[in-house]
């Protein structure tokens, strides 16, 4: 597995009606684009049906895609590992790059070209939290499905 081509897979973790889950997983050399990566979650989107039932959802779910990705690429200069896991409660989008440092929000910049990318993230996504690993960082953010919101 070299570090310019693009690597996939997908797995059934369970077949446990209660833990059944479904992942997808994606490497992103830093020579990928951003868009190969929103298409490639468009179409596991598709399978899940979100474009049709749950289009804003879907499109949040994108646009955090493309934050993230980007995150890696350009604050990181690493290459990105995209997951996707769904386990009917929430779309888990996981992003791994190599950095241990951790994003931050910052504060809104009118005349700022750029730096708002986790302030984003965090309107867009139900949830978000970062895990440090040996080997760097995981950014997930979850995305709950419009039927199975938990109230507020």
């Amino acid at each position: 597995m070299g570090d310019t081509e693009p690597v996939e897979s997908g797995a059934v973790v369970t077949e446990d009606a209660s833990l059944r889950a479904v992942g997808w997983a994606r490497s992103l050399p830093l020579s990928t684009s951003v868009k190969a990566a929103r298409d490639w979650t468009r179409e596991h989107l598709r399978t899940l049906g979100w474009p049709r039932t749950a289009p804003e959802t879907a499109d949040a779910v994108l646009l955090t895609v493309s934050e993230l990705v980007t995150n890696a690429h350009v604050h990181a200069h690493s290459a990105a590992q995209l997951i996707l896991t769904w386990d009917r409660d929430c779309l888990h989008v996981t992003v791994h790059d190599t950095s241990d440092q951790v994003p931050e929000r910052r504060g809104c910049d009118s005349e700022a070209t750029g730096g708002r990318g986790m302030l984003l993230v965090d309107a867009l996504a139900d949830a978000w939290q970062t895990r440090h690993c040996p080997r760097g960082k995981d950014v997930t953010a979850c995305f709950h499905p419009p039927s199975s919101a938990p109230a507020a």
